[in-house]
């Protein structure tokens, strides 16, 4: 981890900002690197985090049964693990109403019509979480009055740079910087 700042003090304050906001969201495991670059003279901040791989995306298929009665016209389907009916749920119901999802059991759903299709609807998304969370983690770690926010983000780095005045190109540049170290690992 690099906190580049001219001011010593500030950057050991930034240091422990950033640690202990990372150990309250239990971040540390998830974090390979992690680059900042505050001036107070110049307001700006510029932050990039390098993720580590995550485990791929869950689809419907790989955690619950799905089949179609026709005689019944009911698409069943059986939960496998029970994780993930929480995440289940919460895709069936962005896509019909409380009303239209019938659960006999706690293993069970079932849906009125052919519904086969909800097979590759991806229930959980590990990168995408972590992801959210690392965002969570920088707007705690931004100074409070930095509302302009450009997002320079790629795959697998979070970079972001804030003040509260025009960006400058300069800026742009060093978290380009800070993003094509990450990604080579320096």
């Amino acid at each position: 981890m690099l906190v580049e700042c001219y001011d010593e003090k500030g950057a050991e304050v930034y240091d422990i900002i950033i640690k202990q906001i990372f150990q309250d969201l239990v971040l540390g495991t998830a974090v390979d690197d992690l680059k900042a670059y505050v001036n107070p003279d110049d307001p700006v901040f510029v932050l990039a985090i390098k993720m580590r791989k995550t485990s791929n995306a869950i689809t419907f298929e790989e955690v619950a049964n799905l089949s179609y009665v026709k005689a019944d016209d009911i698409t069943r389907i059986i939960i496998d693990d029970e994780n993930y009916l929480p995440n289940i749920l919460k895709q069936l119901w962005k896509r019909f109403s409380r009303d239209e999802i019938y659960q006999p059991n706690r293993y069970q759903l079932e849906l009125t019509g052919n519904h086969l299709d909800l097979k590759t609807l991806v229930i959980d998304d590990p990168h995408s979480n972590l992801q959210r969370r690392i965002y969570d983690a920088i707007f705690r770690i931004l100074p409070e009055g930095f509302k302009i926010i450009k997002d320079m983000s790629t795959e697998d780095i979070v970079a972001v740079v804030a003040t509260d005045e025009l960006i400058k190109d300069a800026w742009i540049e060093k978290a380009n910087e800070y993003i094509d170290e990450l990604s080579n690992g320096k």
